[in-house]
């Protein structure tokens, strides 16, 4: 009974002393954590880490490294990069133009370790260089076969400002690749300037510098709006567009959108070519952009002027007028007719005697057919006649008038 319980006593404190050493084979996270800025664009963040004595020889450590775009998202990481020195070189350039801080997190981790797990997770606050400020507002660039237009609407025009721009990066050639803009330009309220780049598969990065301080710019990548070709065959139309002069290797697509005989507006997405149904009474209006395809950097289009094909046509009313107007016209000839049968009925259509009265004549005795033409005769009305006094006079005799 004793050794019962002394074996399980035994054996108690080996699973405690084994689960304690699991706890304790985490590799230690890195210490002493510091940042030197290399440039207006390129941070070194660097730390210490001491190894264990009881690690094995042939454990090798690493370091991972990611960036925390937004500290109240831990989830929005950055790709993490990964090294065996103790020290990383980042451009710091993030969509968050206003941003003016960068938060890293740092673990060690092992490999053939026997069971060394990973460490837990340190971070450092990186804080950009003083005299940051916001100095341009709606910056894009349009894509030219011979580089970079770019243009701006100045923040403060009065303060002159100069434009530096590289390769995205942060190695120690592309840190000495920085170019002043040597051909800028102005049109009304938008300032410019070109620059002789050629856009691949690298990003290109620009910091604006005046007197009131500087500013990281990620330009906006335009390319010109590709031109719409329209062809009418067998009641349908064919649309193709040009593919844009930069980026020759990139898939493109194009955003379109119509109108057919003022109707409300449709958009489709397609390759080089679209055929669609065409209506050779409608007018039809389309505006279209480039998008950006596969293995090419973020490039769109703006929307392009509108193109118009085609004429609206009114409807023909002929049908119409017809299916309307020859029924009115009937019944004004069905109602003038009965009216005119109606007043010449005596004529159209006269009294007709009766058959039987002519042969009941035809059949009575001669003294009654002789009466009756005797009576069908017609006869006279004898006239009345004044009778005439004539008198006798002698030559002599006075003249006289009988009145």
């Amino acid at each position: 009974m004793t050794f019962t319980r002394d074996f399980w006593a035994v054996l108690s404190c080996c699973a405690m002393m084994t689960l304690s050493r699991c706890h304790a084979d985490r590799l230690l996270p890195p210490t002493d954590l510091s940042y030197k800025w290399l440039d207006l664009l390129t941070v070194n963040v660097s730390w210490s880490w001491q190894r264990p004595i009881d690690l094995p020889e042939k454990c090798e450590i690493q370091y991972e490294l990611r960036l925390v775009e937004k500290e109240e998202r831990k989830e929005g990481h950055r790709c993490p990069k990964r090294t065996f020195l103790k020290n990383v070189a980042d451009s710091c350039l993030t969509k968050q133009s206003n941003s003016d801080h960068w938060t890293y997190s740092i673990h060690t981790l092992g490999h053939n370790c026997d069971g060394w797990n990973s460490s837990t997770n340190v971070t450092i606050t990186v804080k950009c260089p003083e005299g940051r400020a916001d100095l341009v507002k709606n910056f894009k660039c349009v894509l030219e076969p011979s580089g970079m237009n770019c243009s701006w609407i100045p923040v403060h025009p009065s303060h002159e400002l100069k434009l530096s721009h590289r390769v995205c990066g942060s190695s120690e050639k592309l840190r000495k690749s920085f170019k002043e803009c040597d051909r800028p330009y102005s049109t009304g309220m938008r300032n410019g300037c070109y620059l002789n780049v050629t856009v691949g598969e690298n990003n290109i990065c620009i910091v604006a510098n005046s007197k009131i301080g500087w500013s990281i710019i990620e330009p906006l990548l335009v390319i010109p709006s590709s031109k719409l070709s329209i062809r009418e065959d067998n009641h349908h139309l064919n649309l193709t567009w040009m593919p844009p002069e930069v980026g020759k290797y990139c898939s493109w697509k194009y955003n379109f959108c119509y109108t057919q005989c003022n109707g409300p507006e449709q958009c489709l997405l397609s390759s080089s070519t679209h055929r669609m149904p065409y209506d050779e009474n409608c007018l039809y209006k389309f505006r279209s952009r480039v998008l950006n395809g596969t293995h090419c950097p973020g490039m769109n289009s703006d929307w392009s002027e509108f193109v118009s094909y085609g004429v609206n046509k009114p409807p023909d009313g002929t049908l119409t007028v017809a299916v309307i107007v020859i029924p009115i016209i009937l019944c004004v000839c069905v109602i003038l007719s009965c009216y005119c049968f109606r007043r010449h009925s005596d004529i159209i259509c006269p009294n007709t005697p009766d058959p039987s009265a002519i042969f009941k004549e035809m059949v009575m005795n001669g003294n009654k057919e002789h009466k009756t033409t005797a009576e069908s005769l017609y006869t006279p009305v004898p006239e009345v006649v004044e009778p005439c006094k004539i008198t006798l006079v002698s030559a002599t005799s006075a003249l006289q008038q009988n009145f």
